[in-house]
């Protein structure tokens, strides 16, 4: 199984921003874990992260070309008004999950409002990095067709 992770705009930056919001832990150690969960998993996974919208919807696009078989997107700041993201989630048809490390529905009103949460056939979010290893878990369910 292969499963892109993306991760969207100031991800980058974690373990330097906001920590009280999204913990200590910097974005390679973050990175590090999902590849280790991936490998335990036995799942084959593709990290990529920017801060540019295109570049998201492009790498998206590619995952069709390269008939990935899940995708796990944190769309960061992009999940509350990026319909293009959505739409291109939609286009490609593949199975998506979406997370976030804060539980967005707990913070400001403008970040309770996911308009991509709907193209992905689940949410995930308040668990930190955590969040990620669910994802992965809950792909393979996904993926296979088995009761989630």
């Amino acid at each position: 199984m292969k499963v892109l992770v993306i991760n969207g705009p100031n991800l980058n930056l974690l373990g330097i921003r906001e920590k009280n919001i999204y913990g200590s832990k910097g974005y390679k150690d973050i990175c590090e874990f999902i590849k280790n969960k991936a490998e335990e998993l036995k799942i084959d996974v593709e990290i990529f992260q920017s801060n540019i919208e295109g570049e998201i919807i492009n790498q998206i696009h590619k995952a069709y070309d390269d008939k990935i078989d899940g995708i796990v997107i944190n769309p960061a700041a992009y999940t509350h008004y990026s319909i293009a993201i959505y739409d291109a989630l939609k286009a490609v048809n593949i199975p998506t999950i979406e997370i976030h490390l804060s539980n967005i529905h707990a913070r400001e009103e403008y970040r309770k409002k996911s308009v991509t949460a709907p193209a992905c056939v689940g949410q995930i979010c308040g668990f930190g990095y955590h969040g990620y290893a669910m994802a992965l878990e809950a792909m393979i369910r996904v993926v296979n067709n088995l009761e989630v």
